[in-house]
């Protein structure tokens, strides 16, 4: 025999074994992954999950989740998996499945799903991507790419460092964790919403529940939390339009069964996600309305009025809407007890730099504060007001950089923005509370606007309030309907 023909026969000898039978489509394709290996893998990527995101801290939540899950997974092509439920404690607005039956929801999820409908929905689906083997699939190519990652570590050394303001998802493949968040191809998903409005009828709820979480994921933007957990839009292609395409199925699903048995319970579902925790942790600092403050590192600024703060694990950024207008703030690691100037001018001398600065003091503490112009290709020339401030053994940069024909609009804004950074008393840190989900009733001539200033303290825009509640920033709320809000929360 040949070397070729030998390898043939090899190589068809290795497809045989490897063909499994899809428990969905009932089709032989190729799998090099047992069932064994499949369960092995989701056992061991449980652990990171539950190390690095933690479990968000709601015993009656997460038996919630856990029921539902489980009552549709008995429903599934897969009934006899080990299966998992879990709420992960992220503001990201997802939803993700592990090979072997292990399926995930962030808590921010929770807020802007409206009724049991649509979280059987999202289970139904997640439970659908292990069914079909999606999740086998993907992670047989994330693997591959994860090798990649690796191999471009060892050969390219400036890749092992997350650059200053990388995207998050940097964060979770050097983590080991981005495995989890590529995204599935569009026939898988299509395939995953039909089988998730299947099992939702299967079990008794309204299969147009998964149209209703579609239609509302696709508002919500591509974003990530401070661990790099994407937002749904960024792993899960065309959730708007793909609302469409679940609508003739669900239509089917309602002509074979008995639409009035279905259950939806919005006011049930309500019930239970009063006091969930909304946005970001105060571990990892909190923004509310124009002000950002860190309990833990004891620190509290107010940027310009009107910017939109955003914050994760390597900045904490704010720019006005629309316009090329950036403040920014990072710690600077490994500072010590290094003198300011020496540290300020040797950090902006990399940068190019070189007017000098002076040394002042903010709210008490020390600090060191320059301005500087450069230009900066594609945006023109440049203004940068840059303080060093010292707090509690560790220095703090926070930098305004403003093209120079906006500065003087700015500038006053800026300036006191550097000079609100302040420490935080024991009682003002220990007074920082997350911000939760409540329930308020629109009133006739209601606006998005004025619940979310009025109702909601201004802790979230009206817009954000609008597609949490399932509709477009500019639907009115509809008088007499209960609606979920986002208020400070309350001392424990």
């Amino acid at each position: 025999m040949s070397i070729s023909r030998a390898a043939a026969a090899f190589g068809a000898l290795v497809l045989a074994a490897a063909c499994a039978t899809n428990p969905v489509t009932g089709d032989r394709e190729i799998s090099l992954m047992t069932e064994g290996r499949e369960l092995s893998i989701g056992r061991d990527a449980d652990e990171q999950i539950r190390e690095q995101m933690g479990v968000y801290d709601s015993p009656a939540l997460q038996a919630y989740v856990e029921d539902l899950g489980h009552r549709l997974a008995a429903l599934s092509h897969r009934p006899n998996l080990p299966w998992h439920f879990a709420i992960v404690d992220s503001p990201a607005v997802n939803a993700f499945a592990l090979p072997g039956g292990y399926i995930y929801l962030t808590r921010g999820i929770l807020a802007y799903l409206g009724d049991e409908a649509e979280l059987a929905g999202v289970l139904g689906h997640e439970i659908g991507h292990v069914t079909a083997r999606h999740s086998v699939q993907a992670y047989s190519r994330a693997a591959g790419a994860q090798i990649g990652l690796v191999l471009g570590q060892i050969l390219v050394p400036p890749m092992r460092a997350n650059p200053y303001g990388a995207p998050g998802w940097v964060d979770a493949a050097a983590s080991g964790l981005g495995v989890l968040f590529l995204r599935f191809g569009r026939d898988d998903e299509l395939q995953a919403d039909r089988l998730g409005a299947e099992y939702a009828a299967a079990g008794g709820w309204h299969p147009e529940g998964v149209a209703g979480m579609l239609a509302t994921l696709g508002r919500i933007g591509e974003a990530s939390d401070r661990r790099g957990v994407p937002n749904w839009l960024s792993t899960h292609p065309e959730p708007a339009s793909r609302v469409v395409e679940v609508e003739p199925i669900v239509a089917a699903l309602l002509r074979a069964g008995d639409p009035g048995a279905l259950r939806v319970d919005r006011a049930g579902y309500l019930d239970r996600i009063v006091g969930l925790r909304f946005g970001d942790n105060p571990e990892d600092g909190i923004a509310r309305a124009n002000e950002f403050l860190h309990p833990e590192l004891r620190f509290g600024l107010q940027f310009p009025a009107g910017w939109e703060i955003r914050n994760s694990a390597a900045v904490v950024a704010a720019r006005p809407a629309g316009q090329d207008a950036y403040m920014v703030l990072r710690l600077v690691e490994d500072a010590g007890d290094a003198d300011l100037r020496a540290l300020a001018e040797r950090e902006m001398g990399r940068e190019g730099l070189v007017a000098p600065g002076s040394h002042t003091t903010i709210n008490g503490l020390d600090a060191y504060l320059g301005s500087y112009q450069r230009d900066v290709d594609d945006v023109g020339r440049v203004h940068a007001r840059i303080a060093y401030i010292r707090h509690a053994r560790r220095v703090y940069v926070l930098a305004a950089v403003v093209p120079v024909r906006e500065w003087a609009r700015v500038e006053r804004d800026v300036d006191r923005s550097i000079r609100s950074f302040r420490p935080l008393t024991a009682e003002e840190a220990d007074g920082i509370v997350p911000n939760e989900i409540a329930l308020h009733v629109a009133g006739p001539g209601d606006t998005w606007e004025r619940i979310a200033r009025v109702a909601g303290a201004g802790t979230v825009e009206a817009a954000t309030l609008a597609v949490m509640n399932g509709y477009a920033a500019d639907d009115p709320p509809p008088p007499g309907k209960r609606l979920k809000i986002v208020v400070p929360g309350s001392l424990k």
